[in-house]
């Protein structure tokens, strides 16, 4: 694959359509998804004139998670967060592991 073809190929990948999803309508509501994305990618060209021939490569990676929707209703548009509770979970039980080291280091002293 060429590397012009990669790069057209990421320009569609990295748009607007993949960070916010397709408006879902319900009781007169509106609820636009949308996510945070990250992403990025490399690639090398050919060299045939050598001892041992070079080929071209490339490659690209995208990461993609919710942060929240968009709610329009009534004529006002309201942002409602994603709630990861797992990650609220981890942070929780760091929290209290650091609390519970702080507090044994403590009584010992």
């Amino acid at each position: 694959m060429k590397l012009g073809r990669v790069a057209s190929a990421a320009r569609e990948i990295f748009s607007a359509r993949l960070v916010y999803g397709e408006p879902v309508e319900r009781d007169g509501v509106v609820v636009i998804p949308a996510a945070a994305v990250f992403g990025g990618g490399g690639g090398g060209g050919g060299d045939d004139s050598g001892v041992l021939p070079v080929r071209e490569g490339a490659g690209a990676g995208v990461l993609a998670r919710p942060v929240g929707a968009f709610v329009v209703r009534g004529g006002s548009v309201t942002w409602v967060p994603a709630v990861d509770v797992t990650r609220l979970g981890l942070a929780a039980v760091a929290g209290v592991v650091a609390l519970a080291k702080i507090l044994a280091k403590r009584t010992k002293a």
